[in-house]
């Protein structure tokens, strides 16, 4: 693994019950970099952040992450990371301070108080630290998951569909948020979305999933140019429907 490597997934793969949840994926992820993770549902995305995390032991293949391997090193390496994600709940009738107190606490973060009071000012939370969680609306729960995923100050951020359900202008404000976070901390990020529009605006590099396999791997400009798209939601259903239209070919 290169110095610049934040991520180096090297012949991975997941069988649930003989079925390849991931097939043979590598990819390397440089340091600083934003970068797209897409495929439709059954892809093998989640199966893959899932072991970057070390979450999940995979069946064969390496996955290295800040210069550990994963999951057998991921002590080394978990304070160094976070994740978020609206489809993951905190607990409901904790405020929003005692949540973010748990989460500081389980990351070992110094001056915890001092930084769940940045984070609430950075990400409009003040007036609502005090709250329970429960009794937000889906735009304030969003940026509550945002707080979280950067109470550790992370080195590399894994965002699994972070403006599902928000309207645009919501989404717009997390997406700036984000943005300016990776710019200040040269942060390493890797996005796993449907929204198309998302991916181009953010990432530098999209990676496309088909199968538990990776389709396609390049910066958005190059995909849009090889295949004569003006939109990444374009090339996505070529990818999508190509192999499906190889199969019925074949038969």
């Amino acid at each position: 693994m290169s110095a610049s490597s934040a991520i180096k997934v090297e012949r991975l793969v997941k069988i649930y019950k003989k079925l390849p949840a991931v097939d043979g994926v590598s990819f390397s992820i440089e340091r600083g970099s934003v970068t797209g993770l897409l495929g439709g549902n059954g892809a093998g995305k989640t199966t893959t952040i899932a072991i970057i995390m070390g979450l999940i032991t995979p069946t064969a293949g390496r996955v290295t992450v800040l210069g550990a391997e994963m999951p057998r090193e991921r002590y080394r390496v978990l304070h160094r990371m976070n994740f978020e994600s609206p489809y993951v709940e905190m607990p409901m009738r904790l405020t929003i301070r005692q949540n973010l107190t748990v989460f500081g606490m389980l990351y070992g973060v110094p001056d915890l108080a001092g930084r769940i009071e940045q984070l609430g000012a950075a990400l409009d939370l003040t007036d609502l630290l005090d709250r329970p969680t429960g009794k937000l609306s889906a735009g304030q729960k969003t940026r509550v998951s945002l707080a979280k995923s950067l109470i550790n100050s992370p080195e590399l951020l894994l965002l699994d569909e972070p403006t599902a359900s928000l309207d645009p202008d919501t989404a717009d404000w997390v997406r700036a948020r984000l943005q300016r976070y990776c710019r200040d901390h040269h942060a390493t990020v890797l996005l796993a979305s449907h929204n198309m529009a998302e991916v181009e605006r953010m990432c530098e590099r999209v990676i496309i999933m088909k199968q538990g396999r990776i389709e396609d791997d390049d910066t958005p400009a190059r995909l849009l140019a090889r295949y004569g798209r003006r939109t990444l939601e374009e090339v996505f259903l070529d990818v999508a429907r190509r192999r499906d239209e190889e199969r019925e070919a074949a038969l």
